[in-house]
């Protein structure tokens, strides 16, 4: 056994490459082991990605002019209802998934997850959800169009007749996305409580495993509900009951509350791991260890816990009584504290460092500006007479896309650059990564920056055509939004050659800290010989001594 230190900065010992086990035709099996299934998440998000962003390329070639005439409106209300839905359900949350499923038992010293046959079940539902959903293009009616809220009474419109229709296919696929979330957080959240390597204290764990497990906690508690109003509602579809429908006496506004309960959380379930990956990727290209560790890893727990009590907010014009929205404006404006200390805790890591500007860090500090103003907007969006003014318009959709795309979706790019010599063992190309970057950061800002002074205006979201003075900032965002549709194409291309034919990497070829970067790249099966035991604070993060780990020789 040997002692191998770890500091903030210093790079660890290095290894020589190494070959997976793996070969191409895992990925397409019942494999239990957690890398295999991390790829097959990653995989499969991305080719929704791509769809996704297909309907709103055609959504966005529709609004280039006040008339309606690129698609039917029934196509269109299919389109954006299905891009929304496949933006979250089969992108965002499964591919955060995939990153956990691979990292986590790395960075905590485990050989897998708690319940590999589980995580491999909750995996293959995925598929199931997006077969479901692209399935509900050829019924009868088309796919759902009620919108990814899918509030009744709208949603519970039936003007084909049939039993099955394109919005109880939906309502079936999201239960189904709910049960294979729910079966993940009590894989991720079991895993990180029992698995850890020995010394691994809470306050020893990467920030990464610290953002994973706030997002699960939160789906343990949050999802259920959305889980149940989405079965009750697809009872009252097909077998009759009333738990919604105004005409039998049920209650619309309650689908509201069972939807937002969980669904203004999952804003939460998709940004921590992304705050995460912020955490891990600014000190290695800054060179510093991030300033204050346990602070940023306290405020994940205090955003998973904040975000439980925030929920009404999406619901001031519904009715909502005059103390309930004083109450929920204060603990929505509540969040922003924890999610200020990680803002200064990163600002304050990058602010004198010797700063790598590496395609990583180029997508990181992206998405860190896109969030700041993200936040601005949302600070806005808590206060109940702004919200009341731009309620269901396009300065909500702006706001929403600045925090999925400029923050999420960058950070996951982010991500994907940082660990892609870990995963495949090669170097992908620096000059595609950086025109990637440029492309979607400017097309990115293009796209949802006007819709900001559209919604102020007045124009109302979820709309075909729209009145003649709106169109000079559609045209801009439309033409943002193709430019951010091509910016795929150097990254695709970028990661399939790299992949098959790029240079092999090093072991640490960011000199970056970690347990991930102790084993062979791409890890092999089981990932450590013997589980290494960890004696000292984690990677120097605000302390004089370093990690340490007893590895085998």
């Amino acid at each position: 056994m040997t002692n191998v230190p770890i500091e903030g900065i210093l790079l660890p010992n290095e290894k020589p490459n190494h070959e997976s086990s793996s070969n191409w035709k895992e990925y397409f099996s019942f494999s239990t082991d957690h890398k295999v299934i991390g790829i097959q998440y990653l995989v499969t998000s991305f080719f929704f990605f791509l769809v996704g962003g297909i309907f709103a390329m055609v959504m966005r070639g529709e609004l280039m002019t006040p008339e309606s005439d690129l698609v039917d409106r029934t196509v269109y209300n299919g389109m954006f209802t299905m891009h929304g839905t496949v933006m979250l359900f089969l992108w965002t949350f499964p591919s955060l998934v995939g990153f956990a499923n691979y990292l986590v038992p790395l960075m905590i010293g485990a050989r897998d997850m708690a319940f590999p046959r589980l995580n491999a079940v909750a995996f293959w539902m995925v598929p199931v959800v997006g077969i479901l959903m692209m399935g509900s293009f050829f019924v009868p009616g088309g796919p759902a169009q009620a919108g990814w809220w899918s509030y009744p009474p709208v949603s519970l419109q039936n003007p084909t007749g049939n039993l099955i229709n394109g919005q109880v296919i939906w309502l079936l696929a999201v239960a189904i996305s709910g049960v294979s979330s729910i079966m993940g957080a009590v894989n991720f959240v079991t895993t990180i409580v029992k698995m850890r390597a020995p010394g691994m204290g809470f306050f020893r764990m990467p920030l990464f495993v610290w953002g994973v497990f706030s997002a699960q906690i939160i789906q343990l508690f949050g999802l259920p509900a959305l889980t149940a109003g989405a079965v009750m509602l697809l009872l009252d579809l097909t077998v009759g009951t009333s738990f919604f429908d105004p005409s039998k006496g049920g209650n619309p506004v309650m689908f509201q509350h069972y939807f937002w309960f969980y669904s203004h959380p999952a804003v939460y379930v998709i940004i921590l791991p992304v705050f995460a990956i912020f955490s891990e990727i600014f000190p290695v290209y800054s060179r510093k260890p991030l300033f204050g560790y346990k602070v940023v890893a306290i405020s994940s727990i205090l955003i998973a816990g904040v975000s439980g009590i925030v929920w009404v907010h999406h619901m001031y014009v519904s009715g909502t009584s005059g103390w309930m929205r004083l109450i929920f404006m204060l603990t929505t404006m509540c969040v922003s504290v924890p999610t200020g200390i990680k803002v200064f805790a990163w600002v304050a890591t990058i602010w004198g460092g010797k700063l790598r500007l590496n395609t990583p860090m180029l997508f990181a500090l992206g998405g860190l500006i896109m969030f700041v103003f993200a936040g601005i907007t949302g600070i806005m969006l808590s206060s109940v007479p702004v919200d009341v003014h731009v309620n269901n318009t396009y300065f909500v959709v702006g706001h929403f896309h600045y925090v999925l795309y400029g923050t999420v979706t960058m950070g996951l790019f982010a991500a994907i650059y940082h660990w892609f010599p870990k995963m495949t063992g090669r170097m992908y190309s620096e000059s595609w990564g950086k025109i990637h970057f440029w492309l979607a950061f400017i097309g990115t800002n293009l796209n949802f920056l006007p819709m900001h002074p559209l919604g102020l205006q007045g124009m109302l979201r979820r709309v075909a055509s729209y009145a003649p003075e709106y169109q000079f900032w559609n045209v801009i965002a439309s033409l943002g939004g193709f430019l951010l549709g091509m910016s795929t194409l150097p990254f695709i291309f970028n990661m399939v050659i790299s992949w098959m034919q790029g240079e092999k990497a090093p072991a640490n070829p960011w000199r970056a800290i970690g347990l991930e970067w102790l084993v062979f790249s791409p890890p092999p099966v089981e990932n450590f010989e013997e589980i290494p035991i960890i004696i000292s604070e984690p990677y120097g993060y605000g302390k004089s001594e370093p990690l340490t780990a007893n590895l085998p020789e």
